[in-house]
């Protein structure tokens, strides 16, 4: 026990933590873009999609709960990750280096912390139906059914505010992977120019798939490419 108390305290042990419970959380991303972009098909595709994840059951719940958990561990270490490497180099960088690191190094706690928020909302949203705009949905009967997912996704995302927070906290998560990407290699010691080069281009490149992938649907919806199905 001692060793993995020991082995957590080191920065070393803290990247490894970050750097799991961010595949994680990155497989996760990945599962739900491709339930999510079956909303270009037929309704019936992502209503039985929502459906079976409702059929799970508890186990849904411990999936969630696992999920929270790495994304909990996740965020918390890399805060504590950063307070350790400014505490072991109390100095500020030179200017050359600062200029060198990259938006997204400079503010990983920060999207972190905003890509927390945004999931809250997410969850609010989607999951629970607790937000304002999903309750005057349901009491105006545009949605058919406890999983009709196909008209509640395309009505709320009809309005701009709410597209506009979507988008806006993609952003900061696809932010947050590209940086993710690059600590993970590093952490695993590929830090030659080489490798470098080639990390950068190619999580850049996931990133932008990713966060294209998600915006398509609030889009899609914003300029009536996709429409709800009303009876």
């Amino acid at each position: 026990m001692s060793f993995i108390i020991n082995f957590y305290k080191s920065s070393i042990g803290k990247k490894w933590i970050v750097a799991l419970t961010g595949l994680v959380l990155i497989g996760y991303v990945f599962g739900h873009l491709a339930g999510n972009l079956q909303i270009f098909l037929a309704p019936k595709y992502i209503n039985q999609y929502a459906t079976f994840l409702h059929s799970l059951g508890p186990l849904l719940y411990v999936i969630r709960a696992f999920l929270l958990a790495c994304f909990a561990a996740h965020v918390l270490t890399t805060i504590l990750l950063a307070k350790q490497n400014r505490d072991a180099r109390p100095q500020r960088y030179a200017v050359n280096a600062s200029r060198q690191a990259s938006l997204a190094t400079k503010t990983m706690v920060l999207g972190g912390l905003t890509v927390l928020c945004f999931l809250i909302y997410h969850l609010l949203q989607f999951t629970m139906r607790m937000t304002p705009g999903i309750a005057e949905l349901e009491h105006q009967h545009l949605m058919h059914g406890e999983y009709d997912c196909y008209n509640m996704v395309i009505l709320s995302f009809r309005n701009p505010c709410i597209s506009g927070v979507y988008i806006v906290g993609l952003f900061a998560l696809c932010l947050h992977l590209s940086h993710g990407f690059q600590s993970f290699v590093q952490t695993l010691g590929l830090t030659s120019r080489k490798w470098v080069c080639v990390l950068e281009i190619g999580s850049r490149a996931v990133a932008w798939v990713i966060f294209i992938g998600y915006i398509s649907i609030p889009v899609s919806s914003l300029l009536h490419i996709i429409n709800p199905v009303l009876k």
